[in-house]
């Protein structure tokens, strides 16, 4: 059964163009959500909700106008119709038009929704993470694991004669541990999810996901302080593609991008990375945290070459911004809900894989660091400078993994980076997160063979 019930989609968009515009859509969300938390052995949280609402949204000389409200009933959504017209001046009336194409995503083969399973199964989950944390060392202090997951359903029509549909389901599982040992406190973290459901766990376990947290929080405990300084570094796949997305990805987004606000505006056709380097942003690889069959615009998602063997080739285009740029939307029109309008948004970005095995890269550095996990840190899109920490470091010596270091930062810039890179691995590793943007937060995944980078700067502990 279709989400759109009770009122007549065509009847709101003619009241939203009443004076006018270019380009109506009418958003319409319902959301079933879980959220479990779990905290020094307490389950501090345990929420489950419905949230349904619609966002109304009018494009006239290239400006947006938007409106959202909870109440879905007809008369309601033509009396914030009419408040979003009210923002057109000077328009002129397009007269009727009808919806003449109607879509239905097939969705992703989920196994296990997790909308259908009691929240009993879901906290046992969580339990069972938080024990194991526990178990693992006398030297755990601190242990927390959380659970989500959302069953979205969505609906998009718009002037141009588009009705799409779609149902999604996403988790989120992770398990933070914290460590101490004298005055040295350490933290383990490890995420797990997708666009799936709970058949995730039959690949790998909760207790597996807090191992791995607890461990690392171990682990760093009697590592040495990371040498500070310019030296070579090998990222791994297994950290994840957090540089690319945060020092590279943000910059390619079309709206940034457009109002010069990212290193690589103006920058189209020309070299922005070493020749080893492409670029994608793929919203179609089944079961990832970004992918799905259509953005929150109805356009269809796609696999998007940003940089194609180091030359900028396209940016992450939004209808909006699509417009703007006389271009077509890439489906990176993406929102957190209907709360919020659409904005160019990342979905899966990655750097794609090369030809080199990663025992290769290791093996051709003689000495320099071995990033094995990323954690946070801060990027200026405007000129890409960048600094993040390092949550799993090790030294390489005479082209071997040696000993654990922690308290390293990676600083640097993005497209000094990218051109610098002359190594790049035939494996690939995947990462998730929630990006931030605008204030609104979006799930992404993003991606990484093992990397080379010659020279960079390493924050760590330097000789006096």
């Amino acid at each position: 059964m279709s989400i759109i019930k009770g009122f007549d989609p065509l009847k709101i968009l003619r009241a939203a163009l009443k004076n006018g515009g270019d380009f109506a859509d009418i958003y319409v969300e319902e959301t079933v959500n879980t959220s479990v938390v779990c905290e020094d052995h307490k389950i501090e949280k345990a929420i489950c909700g419905i949230d349904r609402g619609v966002g109304i949204r009018v494009i006239s000389n290239l400006k947006t106008y938007y409106v959202y409200t909870n109440d879905v009933t007809e008369g309601a959504l033509l009396d914030i119709a009419s408040v979003v017209a009210g923002g057109v001046r000077e328009g002129v009336d397009k007269g009727y038009f009808g919806a003449i194409s109607k879509k239905i995503a097939p969705g992703f083969a989920i196994k296990k929704r997790p909308n259908e399973a009691g929240l009993s199964e879901k906290i046992a989950l969580v339990t069972r993470a938080n024990d194991t944390a526990w178990k693992m060392d006398k030297r755990i202090r601190q242990a927390r694991v959380v659970f989500g997951d959302a069953f979205r359903r969505l609906a998009i029509v718009n002037s141009l004669g588009d009705w799409i549909e779609e149902d999604r389901t996403s988790l989120i599982f992770l398990c933070s541990a914290v460590s101490k040992e004298g005055d040295v406190i350490q933290t383990g973290y490890e995420p797990l999810g997708g666009a799936i459901g709970l058949e995730i766990f039959d690949e790998t376990t909760p207790e597996q996901v807090a191992e791995t947290a607890a461990r690392r929080a171990l682990m760093m405990l009697r590592a040495r302080r990371a040498p500070g300084g310019k030296m070579g570094v090998v990222i791994s796949s297994e950290a994840g593609g957090t540089m690319i997305h945060e020092a590279v990805g943000h910059g390619l987004e079309a709206d940034l991008a457009m109002q010069n606000l990212s290193v690589y505006s103006g920058k189209m056709g020309e070299k922005v990375a070493s020749g080893l380097v492409t670029v994608i942003d793929d919203g179609t690889i089944p079961f990832k945290r970004g992918s799905s069959f259509f953005d929150e615009e109805g356009t269809p998602t796609e696999k998007t070459v940003l940089v194609e063997n180091g030359v900028l080739k396209s940016y992450m285009y939004d209808r909006l911004s699509a417009m703007k740029a006389n271009t077509k939307s890439t489906g990176n029109g993406r929102r957190e809900s209907y709360h919020h309008r659409p904005i160019p948004r990342m979905r899966n970005t990655m750097i794609a894989s090369g030809k080199t095995t990663p025992d290769e890269i290791i093996k051709s550095l003689d000495k320099g660091l071995f990033v094995k996990k990323m954690g946070g840190g801060q990027v200026n899109t405007v000129n890409g400078d960048f600094m993040f920490e390092v949550t799993e470091g090790y030294l390489i010596e005479h082209g071997k993994i040696g000993e654990p270091v922690r308290g390293a930062t990676l600083t640097g810039n993005g497209p000094e980076v990218l051109k610098m890179i002359d190594m790049v691995g035939s494996d690939l590793g995947f990462g998730i997160g929630t990006c931030g943007k605008d204030s609104q937060g979006v799930p992404v995944a993003d991606a990484q063979p093992t990397l080379r980078i010659p020279e960079i700067v390493v924050g760590g502990e330097t000789k006096g």
